[in-house]
């Protein structure tokens, strides 16, 4: 029985192998399935980092003599997923990627509360860009790890929006794994990746120090620092150039038309990880080319 299973599983790994269409297809299904995942991320990753601040703060300064009560359990499981207007349970058809959007009419199935396009969208693109991962790379273990950085920056820039915040919970295990995969060269080697790690960090760290000399004020957060140290640690100090320049061309193109168009304030900050973290990617794919493009420009 172990062994049939096991051979099914090795002829279902060949056959994907040899199979483009059937590969992209399994890569849509899967990035539909984990963009819904995401969407769990996103909203209650921060809830879970807030309500660990406060129990923290809560204990070392000692505000609370007794225990406050028994909390349900907060976490990325529990509870399970419910209406946030009607707190109507999700059943597991209401909760198909996509299909269950369109099926419900975009509205809770009991109290006909609108639901969030932002849902289907965010599992519409995970899967859209885990194809073009799957598609670059094929079937093989840089495709796998590709497919776990893409996701992890889809939570952050989503999270960053939101909160402008950027939990060190993602950015260092992702850190610490692109200096892992730099051992066997997946994506680059050691040298560039340990380079890479520390001058994206301190690159931005020294404007963050100049800015606020100059000005009093913060330009960005301590996040952006360990996400471009993700990034260095992933591609190599020599794409840290090209990430740094795109990221801050697109945000400050896209800052500037939210301002001039009304719906961004100009003392409001504006959450720099969404472009770092769109660079990143971009420059995971097609950083080669980028260079190659650069180096004859320049030559």
């Amino acid at each position: 029985m172990g062994r049939n299973g096991s051979n099914r599983g090795m002829g279902l790994i060949q056959f994907l192998q040899t199979d483009p269409t059937l590969l992209i297809i399994a890569a849509g299904l899967l990035g539909l399935m984990v963009g819904s995942f995401l969407n769990v991320v996103v909203h209650r990753l921060p809830i879970m980092m807030e309500r660990a601040w406060h129990r923290e703060s809560t204990e070392y300064l000692k505000l609370a003599a007794e225990p406050a009560g028994e909390q349900e359990a907060f976490n990325l499981v529990r509870p399970a997923s419910r209406c946030p207007k009607c707190h109507a349970p999700v059943r597991p058809w209401q909760n198909i990627p996509l299909i269950s959007y369109l099926i419900l009419g975009a509205k809770c199935a009991n109290c006909k509360t609108p639901i969030s396009l932002r849902y289907p969208i965010v599992e519409g693109l995970t899967a859209i860009l885990s194809v073009l991962v799957v598609w670059h790379f094929g079937f093989s273990f840089q495709a796998g790890m590709a497919l776990i950085l893409t996701w992890a920056l889809i939570s952050l820039s989503l999270i960053d929006i939101d909160h402008q915040l950027l939990p060190d919970s993602i950015s260092l295990p992702l850190l610490w794994l692109g200096l892992a995969l730099s051992i066997p060269k997946v994506f680059t080697d050691s040298h560039s990746a340990i380079i890479g790690a520390i001058s994206g960090y301190l690159s931005l760290w020294l404007v963050y120090q100049v800015f606020k000399s100059l000005t009093g004020k913060e330009g960005m957060g301590f996040g952006d620092f360990k996400l471009l140290s993700m990034l260095g640690a992933w591609m190599g100090w020599q794409f840290l150039p090209v990430i740094i320049l795109f990221s801050s061309f697109v945000g400050a193109l896209v800052g500037t038309i939210l301002i001039l168009t009304g719906k961004h304030s100009r003392s409001a900050p504006i959450p720099f990880g969404p472009y770092l973290s769109a660079a990143g990617w971009i420059v995971l794919l097609w950083g080669e080319r980028f260079l190659q493009w650069y180096g004859q420009i320049i030559g």
